[in-house]
């Protein structure tokens, strides 16, 4: 093993915990302020720059109204709002068991699934320019937010 693998691993589990658990906090903050500030509310949370200045609904587009209805646990109305991002809920909070799970245990295993380097990022742009794509168009107009 190389000595940052040692070193990583020999740290006190507070110390490998923190992080993931600093950003399950902060993500747990914001959906209590999308929570208690709606918005579905026109302009409550200012207006998408996407749409505003292309008229383009980009993926992120709805992406608050869906974290609004996923804490009302309206599921339907959140996938209509966003879909792509509702669609990674479970992936995301896969990943993050297993990085809790690598935490705890002190692994040294890389924190990426187990995928060929360089395939992630363009995969996720690939599906994102996709979806704004089917969203724009006639034929996925029940996803333009």
């Amino acid at each position: 093993m190389t000595e940052t693998m040692v070193a990583r691993n020999q740290r006190p589990r507070e110390r490998r915990l923190l992080g993931p658990f600093v950003v399950a906090g902060s993500l747990a903050l914001a959906s209590g302020l999308l929570y208690l500030r709606d918005p579905h509310v026109d302009a409550s949370w200012g207006r998408c720059p996407s749409i505003a200045l292309f008229g383009l609904a980009c993926p992120f587009c709805g992406g608050l109204r869906a974290v609004n209805d996923l804490t009302n646990l309206r599921i339907v109305d959140a996938f209509f709002s966003n879909p792509l991002l509702v669609s990674a809920v479970p992936l995301v909070l896969a990943w993050w068991i297993s990085v809790v799970r690598d935490r705890w245990t002190g692994s040294t295993r890389p924190w990426m699934f187990p995928v060929q380097r360089g395939v992630v990022a363009p995969v996720l742009i690939a599906v994102c320019v996709a979806f704004s794509l089917y969203r724009n168009l006639p034929i996925g107009a029940a996803f333009y937010p």
